[in-house]
């Protein structure tokens, strides 16, 4: 019985063997593994730093562009005041303009009938006038065929 256990032990050292090569294998595989990722995460490491870099950059050039574009909003936002400002004071001058324009028909609307008058009175007087210098003209030619009669005698 004896020789069943030093059988036994011999089989349990040899199987214990032979697992401990096959462990050793497996972990320097494994160190071979990690060797390689590690020098990928080096790589993606330097390459992350190179990223992050730009990334910044970006981030700066970003607020910089946001902070001209609320500045240019800013003025555009006077500029759209001044115009509806403009705009604002046509109105009201159309709106005045278009009073004095009422205002104005109605008053001629009013006058019309005293405009008539007034021609008719201005033709009256032109009438007269003309009429007047026709006379004193007659008068004149008159005149001045009776003084060389006058004379003659």
């Amino acid at each position: 019985m004896q020789i069943i256990l030093y059988l036994s032990v011999a089989l349990i050292a040899i199987a214990f063997l032979v697992l401990v090569i096959y462990l050793s294998k497996t972990l320097k595989s494994l160190q071979e593994t990690l060797a390689g990722v590690s020098g990928t995460l080096k790589g993606l490491e330097k390459q992350l730093d190179g990223v992050m870099g730009e990334t910044h950059l970006l981030l700066q050039k970003t607020n910089a562009l946001a902070e001209d574009i609320h500045q240019k909003s800013k003025d555009l936002n006077s500029v759209v005041s001044a115009v509806k400002d403009v705009g604002t004071t046509i109105a009201g001058f159309n709106g005045t303009l278009k009073g004095i324009t009422t205002s104005v028909d109605q008053t001629v609307e009013e006058s019309k009938e005293k405009v008539a008058q007034i021609i008719q009175w201005s033709n009256i007087l032109l009438e007269l006038k003309d009429k007047w210098q026709a006379r004193k003209q007659a008068n004149n030619e008159v005149n001045s065929e009776v003084k060389p009669r006058i004379r003659a005698h």
